[in-house]
């Protein structure tokens, strides 16, 4: 940069000297940032009003001078800088109460699917404390459990999860990629200032040069490339600024037209303002509140760089644009105030549903059922948690954390439940193969009777086995299906010679009938264990042909029967004999030990029930008056309870008796 570029001479300077009306004092734009895009543009167009009145008795040339540097106080890179701001701050917040590590996450990817920008770098970092808050959250509880299981705080490892590396990833690529647009930008600023630098050399050639007539379009190109290039360094972007003005009015002082020009500029942009005012009362039919304050905001960026309008038009047209304005800031206003009441409302809805939620943080089940039905009601109650929308941001952290822990504990509790489950389905699943191991090895044994017998009992532990592992069940049921239904078309295959075997079987058992009523015939040396050995010898026989079973049966009992009527045996040795002698009958069933169980259960519910009796007559005892009728009723509630006993005595008898079987 040359010389003559750094420096500038006493006539590119922004300060104007003492003029009429203006005489000993200097003309100062200022520029007053606030808060909104509304009150940024007010105070150019007023300092604007109050130049060109100051100097309304000056001639052409000095208004025309005074309007140019008014019309270009404001630099536009600050103009820029205030509008994102603008921008930024009628965003609306983002509610990040509630969410989840994975949809952080997806709310990341969401805000920097559209590219990395200046105006997400708050957003991201709300998003990346709300992440580590979670994060640290889940550590603690993970070092919390490692200590209540015995661990060492120095041996604690914590590793993240693969949504984690994903966020910080993209989080680090975000910080990367934002700080390369950081200096990608200081770099372009300082590109801009030497074009800028060039513009303002070629600019002075000009206003130094003799007039030509190609200097109004060099002047108009120069004006057009300036406002193309963007914003310079903060540091020399003032100066710059003014010494582009200054040259811009020495321009114009030198040209005899400047004026008319400058109106003739001053109309058409009233004409352009006029057609912002038109855009912006329009907006108030925009139902979306931020897509109205969005367009608002841009159309305040043109209203401000279109330039000054003729002073007799000024204040009617910048208090129609501005009263559009109002019309959209006092919507945003209302919208804001009205959110308290519904926050409000909120926060009392989900209070209600923490409340409805906390039966769940201590349920217990023991069927699968029961947990898929509770897992319903609270996914329902989720989803009306995640419909009623932001509460007050004092109340946000203990109302989630309330909700959030009742919510963790249920399924907590429902995946230790499952985990039991796991277990008991992998135990069950040896069991199963050790029964398919066996019926696989039965499967090809021609020991019909006993072999059947054999199977039969691997069916009814196969039942009792409860439930296996999903993936494996019906593979494990296929198989153990499969060995015992090749034995059993295998035995169907020898049923002509089975036959044979039957028939013999059948008089095999009419044999021991027929002796049986011989010895109850002759009625002397009859004994228990003679009887015992004939019911065993007859329950040891197999199969006879299906048409004769219920009558061989009933011949038998007829036999056994007559046989213990003429047995001299006490009551109560009889009745224990009749009952070993049924559970020998029993024993041959192939169900044998679900009637048995069911025998047992039967008894001890007789047990129950008959001391539930006893304790209630006897409590109704304390209760008669003395008297005669007292004394009778006593005395009958005492038979009862003496019967009762005898009869648990009995009971008690038989359970031991059904323990040897």
């Amino acid at each position: 940069m040359t010389k003559k570029s750094k420096e500038l001479s006493e006539e590119d300077k922004v300060t104007e000297t003492p003029k009429k009306g203006t005489r000993g004092k200097k003309i100062v734009v200022e520029q007053t940032q606030v808060e909104d895009a509304t009150e940024e543009a007010a105070p150019q167009e007023v300092a604007t009003a109050s130049v060109e009145g100051a100097v309304q008795d000056e001639p052409e040339v000095a208004q025309a001078e005074i309007a140019q540097v008014d019309s270009n106080s404001v630099p536009l890179e600050i103009i820029s800088e205030s509008e994102e701001s603008t921008v930024e701050e009628d965003q609306a917040p983002i509610d990040l109460s509630g969410l989840s590590k994975v949809e952080l996450l997806d709310l990341l990817k969401e805000k920097l699917a559209h590219g990395v920008s200046a105006k997400l770098d708050k957003v991201v970092h709300e998003i990346k404390a709300a992440f580590e808050e979670l994060f640290v959250k889940e550590r603690e509880e993970a070092l919390q459990q490692f200590l209540g299981d015995g661990g060492v705080a120095d041996d604690f490892s914590f590793r993240g999860t693969e949504v984690d590396k994903e966020f910080n990833s993209l989080f680090n690529d975000f910080r990367h990629q934002l700080g390369s647009l950081r200096k990608e930008a200081e770099r372009q600023k300082e590109k801009n200032l030497q074009a800028k630098t060039e513009l303002l050399n070629k600019l002075r050639d000009l206003v130094d040069g003799e007039e030509t007539t190609l200097s109004m379009a060099a002047v108009k190109s120069i004006q057009e490339t300036w406002k193309t290039i963007g914003p310079v360094p903060l540091a020399q972007s003032k100066n710059l600024w003014a010494s582009f003005n200054a040259l811009m009015d020495r321009f114009y002082d030198n040209r005899s037209i400047y004026f008319e020009l400058k109106e003739l500029d001053r109309k058409k942009n009233l004409e352009s303002k006029l057609e912002l005012c038109e855009k912006a009362e329009a907006l108030k039919s925009v139902e979306d509140l931020k897509d109205a304050i969005r367009m608002l905001n841009e159309l305040h960026e043109e209203f401000k760089h279109l330039g000054p309008v003729p002073r007799e038009e000024q204040e009617q047209v910048w208090v129609r644009f501005k009263a559009a304005s109002d019309v959209i800031y006092d919507r945003r206003k209302e919208f804001f105030d009205g959110q308290k009441d519904v926050l409000k409302k909120n926060l009392v809805e989900k209070e209600a549903l923490i409340v409805s939620l906390a039966p769940f943080g201590e349920y217990k089940a023991d069927r699968i059922k029961d947990w898929n039905t509770k897992t319903k009601e609270i996914l329902e109650i989720q989803k009306a948690w995640e419909t009623i929308g932001a509460i007050p941001k004092e109340s946000g952290k203990d109302i989630n954390k309330a909700f959030w822990t009742l919510f963790k504990q249920f399924f907590h509790n429902k995946n230790l439940f499952f985990k039991e489950l796991d277990e008991v389905r992998a135990a069950n699943q040896k069991k199963a193969e050790e029964l398919i191991k066996q019926a696989e090895e039965l499967q090809e044994n021609t020991n019909w009777q006993v072999t059947a017998n054999q199977l039969v009992k691997l069916q009814q532990e196969w039942k009792k086995l409860g439930p296996t592992p999903e993936k494996n069940r019906d593979s494990l049921y296929k198989k153990f299906k499969e060995a015992c239904d090749r034995f059993f078309e295998s035995r169907r295959n020898s049923t002509k010679d089975s036959n044979t075997e039957f028939d013999a079987n059948l008089t095999k058992k009419q044999e021991i009938i027929a002796q049986i009523l011989e010895l109850t015939k002759k009625g002397e040396g009859l004994d228990e264990s003679q009887l015992s050995s004939l019911v065993s010898e007859f329950n040891a026989i197999g199969f006879v042909p299906r048409k004769y079973i219920k009558e061989i049966q009933a011949k038998f009992k007829d036999a056994v029967d007559a046989y213990l009527g003429k047995l001299d045996s006490k009551g109560g040795d009889k009745d224990d004999f009749l009952f070993r002698l049924n559970l020998n009958r029993l024993q041959a069933d192939p169900n044998s030990v679900k009637t048995l169980n069911k025998k047992e259960h039967g008894i001890r519910k007789q047990i129950t029930d008959l001391e539930n009796s006893i304790t209630l007559w006897r409590n109704n005892l304390d209760f008669f008056a003395a008297s005669k009728t007292a004394d009778k009723l006593r005395e009958q509630f005492d038979v009862k309870i003496q019967k009762a006993e005898e009869e648990i005595d009995k009971l008690k008898k038989k359970l031991t008796i059904l323990k040897e079987f």
